[in-house]
């Protein structure tokens, strides 16, 4: 079942349609709220932007695509939790749980390839808030420009040069071999 015949489906009170939409974005979603800051939290974040996606799905426009309305509704969720809690700037990263990188069959390879991720994630940390959100939502999660937009309810083109900001400064931190 695609997300238009499960949404509509939720609608009109089929539970077990609005789970396959949660079992198919829940890795997603607890992934992005992790990268934005939620840290340990992330499950009551993913789970409290289940419940707030549930109860507005009517006023969801059918003809936009699901994804990236759910993952502005994880993003607030995470706005407004690390906002409360009063660290703002901070980032929990699990890079060895959301990269598909594959160690080299060296161990020398291997503490070079756990070096370099280390040193990029001390970076991507140490970003301005908005350049980092949109380097993650655009490499680490992979989003398209209109999607990080809509993700982080910002203009296009505030995309574009926060993510080309927070890519030169990432340059500047760790080289080129990252950015």
């Amino acid at each position: 079942m695609d997300d238009d015949e499960a949404i509509a489906r939720s609608l009109e009170g089929d539970l077990a349609a609005y789970e396959a939409l949660v079992a198919r974005y829940s890795a997603l979603a607890h992934r992005t709220a992790s990268m934005l800051g939620a840290g340990d939290e992330a499950e009551d974040v993913v789970q409290e932007a289940f419940v707030k996606a549930f109860r507005h799905l009517a006023s969801f426009r059918r003809e936009a695509p699901f994804r990236p309305w759910l993952l502005r509704i994880v993003a607030n969720e995470t706005h407004n939790l690390t906002r409360s809690r009063g660290r703002r700037n901070e980032l929990a990263l699990r890079l060895g749980a959301t990269a598909d990188v594959t160690a080299p069959d060296d161990p020398e390879g291997a503490a070079v390839a756990t070096d370099r991720r280390s040193r990029l994630l001390v970076a991507v940390r140490g970003l301005p808030e908005r350049e980092r959100q949109a380097v993650v939502c655009r490499y680490f999660l992979q989003l398209s420009e209109a999607e990080t937009a809509q993700v982080l309810d910002w203009p296009v083109g505030t995309v574009k040069s926060s993510t080309h900001r927070g890519l030169a400064r990432l340059r500047e931190e760790v080289g080129n071999e990252f950015a």
